[in-house]
């Protein structure tokens, strides 16, 4: 048998011969190429063909016997008989195995996929000034959980998180958003995604409704849907997400997600009003409200209206925060705030659905909490974003173009801008891409049939002296779009 082709050219780089031989060989068993029963030379006559060392052809050998591939005996070694797959269902010679694609569920929750460099030009939503990281104080609060850190933290943090974390992110919520929290109700996640993906496998089976905003949060919409939940889209207005009576008889919800602190991407604040009167639909109806407070650290004027959770006591209301508005994306941790009757079956649960880690990350974030360390980069912050949405309203303003009404403000990291009929937002966020701006198209939050047209801008990465000639451009782009 003529095997020479073994270790014919070419060579990957950095893959002895031994293991490129080993390889070849279970690759031209598993494709057929080496039929079954077919008998190999033997280790000291294939060695001296290929002008190798007889020690390599052993180790392969020795490890496709190992798997299976092979069968040696006293009479020679033979390739195994093995269910192999149709000829034309094999990769070889370049083809490609025709895979199952992904679940039907999975490919409807897919999200509209943008360039790659989107998230980080200028106006894009949701970006942040991350050169005014507090580094120096962050490393320092790590250096001193890593010198404190012992076996523990290196494995599975414990159910719901590390104790320290959990007690800072109580005393923090109490003092800052104004509900009574225990420690005990505190369950650390592996952020926001994380967190709705729990809710929505712990406190909902599959096929059951899940209310979410119209427009609204697509990461959540994900979420949902990949958890095997039937989204029902619900307007929201000024005032909030507004459930019409249909909605309720129609389509009765298990879970409602919503971010009524500062409605994404919308910048509405749900009125107290509407606040009461969702807490009681959803009490009828025997749903959970799942409140994204995503970036309510970022109030401003007025103090922040009173959180869904805490608000009625007893209410079916989960709390959910993140740090990756506040501190850095990468960081990968959020929280979840539940009531004191499902915390410990919830942090059980979660237990053992994802087993977490981060340890020593979560200890050294309660280190920065405790020092004040998280107040006051927070202080800083909200100053500085406050100064940016400023001279972007100002430039805004100055710039020639078509009148644009500006909504949100209230709190966050983003305005949205209205636009005129005659201007399609979509068409305006593609010119804006080929200007170097990553605006959104707010009809890209949108579920059909709710009709919206305007642009979401993030104004967290933009320094107030650029903002003129960054406006400039975008006047350029809606110019080009019209």
């Amino acid at each position: 048998m003529q095997l020479d082709w073994l270790l014919a050219p070419p060579f990957p780089p950095g893959v002895p011969r031994q293991r490129l031989l080993y390889q070849r060989l279970r690759e031209a068993i598993l494709s057929g190429q080496l039929k079954a029963g077919a008998r190999l030379p033997s280790s000291r006559s294939l060695a001296a063909g290929l002008g190798i060392a007889r020690n390599s052809v052993l180790f392969a050998y020795e490890q496709l016997s190992a798997e299976g591939c092979l069968q040696a005996d006293r009479h020679g070694t033979r390739v195994a008989q093995l269910t192999l797959p149709d000829a034309s269902a094999r990769r070889s010679h370049g083809e490609t195995v025709a895979l199952p694609g992904l679940s039907v569920r999975a490919a409807a929750a897919l999200q509209p996929e943008h360039g790659p460099d989107t998230d980080i030009l200028p106006f894009a939503p949701g970006a942040l000034d991350l050169g005014a990281f507090p580094f120096r104080s962050w490393r320092a609060s790590l250096d001193r959980a890593w010198r404190e850190a012992g076996a523990r933290q290196l494995g599975h943090t414990p159910y719901g998180g590390e104790p320290v974390l959990r007690a800072a992110l109580a005393e923090q919520l109490s003092t800052v958003r104004g509900f009574a929290v225990t420690p005990g109700q505190v369950i650390i996640t592996s952020g926001t995604q994380s967190g709705l993906d729990l809710c929505a496998r712990l406190l909902a089976d599959s096929g059951d409704t899940a209310w979410v905003e119209n427009p609204g949060y697509l990461a959540a919409r994900g979420a949902l849907g990949l958890a095997g939940l039937r989204l029902h889209a619900v307007a929201v207005d000024e005032d909030g997400l507004a459930p019409a009576e249909a909605d309720w008889h129609a389509h009765p919800p298990r879970l409602i997600m919503v971010t009524p602190s500062h409605q994404y991407p919308s910048g509405h604040v749900m009125s107290l009003a509407r606040r009461l009167s969702l807490l009681e639909g959803a009490r009828a109806a025997g749903a959970w409200i799942i409140e994204d407070d995503y970036d309510s650290e970022f109030q401003r004027g007025v103090p922040a209206l009173p959180a869904l959770h805490g608000l009625q006591p007893g209410a079916a209301v989960v709390y959910a925060g993140t740090f990756s508005k506040t501190l850095y994306p990468g960081l990968r941790i959020g929280y979840l705030v539940l009531p004191p009757a499902l915390s410990g079956a919830f942090a059980h649960a979660a237990g053992q659905a994802v087993r977490a880690g981060q340890g020593i990350e979560q200890v050294a974030l309660a280190d920065f909490i405790r020092r004040g360390q998280y107040t006051s980069h927070l202080r800083r912050m909200r100053k500085r974003y406050e100064l940016r949405q400023r001279a972007l309203r100002a430039a805004l303003l100055r710039q020639p173009g078509p009148e644009l009404g500006i909504d949100g403000g209230a709190a966050g990291l983003h305005l949205v801008l209205r636009l005129p009929p005659a201007l399609r937002d979509t068409e305006v966020a593609r010119c804006a891409a080929r200007l170097g701006l990553g605006v959104r198209a707010l009809s890209h939050y949108a579920h059909a049939p709710l009709c919206c047209n305007g642009l979401v801008l993030g104004y967290g990465n933009v320094d107030e002296t650029q903002m003129d000639e960054l406006v400039r451009r975008l006047r350029l782009a809606m110019a080009d779009g019209a």
